[in-house]
């Protein structure tokens, strides 16, 4: 390793036991546990991408992959979504482990709970589907849009 490399990561370790030794046990507890949690999340995700690849490879060479067929299109946007949502989640966890906020930020409760809604979105067959669920989707998305609209300044509000 360069000597500067090594020396960056001493710093950041430095850093990083500054910022751990004036916490309470509890909150030590609590960032370990949302450090086990990334490292868990991290290790779903990078599976996650290699299914996602190894299905497209296979789905390329096997059968002729269509990627402008609506079922293929739907799988294929299904399974980002999903690595989509996971990357957020473990994007707001890293934020906590960053000691910003000591809780899970309601906006990106709400921002993920969209993620995950379009992704069913993009899912259902609106055919086979009845109208009473569409319109449960859409109002969800209605409600948790009013609520994200609702908190949108909550940082600016809170450095104020």
């Amino acid at each position: 390793m360069p000597r500067r490399v090594t020396t960056r990561i001493k710093e950041e370790f430095a850093a990083a036991r500054g910022r751990w030794e004036p916490l309470s046990l509890y909150e030590k507890f609590e960032h370990a546990v949302v450090l086990l949690l990334t490292a868990i999340i991290a290790v779903v995700i990078a599976f996650a991408v290699w299914n996602l690849v190894l299905k497209i490879a296979q789905s390329i060479w096997t059968s002729g992959f269509d990627p402008t067929d609506y079922v293929v299109f739907q799988a294929l946007f299904g399974m980002i979504f999903t690595v989509i949502i996971a990357l957020e989640f473990k994007r707001s966890l890293l934020v906590m482990a960053e000691r910003r906020q000591s809780v899970v930020q309601v906006r990106t409760v709400i921002l993920i709970a969209l993620l995950a809604i379009v992704r069913k979105l993009m899912l259902v067959d609106l055919s086979a589907t009845d109208a009473a669920e569409i319109f449960a989707l859409a109002a969800a998305i209605l409600a948790l849009g009013a609520v994200y609209w609702l908190v949108r300044d909550q940082d600016r509000r809170e450095q104020a």
